[in-house]
């Protein structure tokens, strides 16, 4: 699961310049968890590792330049964050 997450971490850490390499792997870690926990409250069937990481990689190759704006406007992520210590 870590080589899943760092690899994304690293295409996300490409595509935005603005993160750090440790923010990024965190954007990772909370969209995974995010995805999943959404698709499961929904009564989704769990799909796998393969589709969650497909999912992750399509909004980091979306939104992924975007993803250091979005804190602003979304308090979940920007209370994950700041609990991390990369926002003050």
């Amino acid at each position: 699961m870590n080589e899943i997450y760092q690899r994304l971490a690293e295409k996300l850490y490409e595509k935005n310049p603005e993160l750090t390499i440790d923010e990024a792997r965190t954007w990772v870690e909370l969209l995974w968890e995010d995805f999943e926990s959404t698709r499961a409250k929904a009564g989704h069937d769990y799909q796998g590792k393969q589709v969650t990481e497909q999912i992750v990689l399509q909004w980091i190759h979306h939104y992924g330049p975007k993803f250091h704006e979005f804190v602003a406007t979304n308090p979940k992520y920007k209370k994950m964050l700041e609990k991390k210590g990369y926002l003050h």
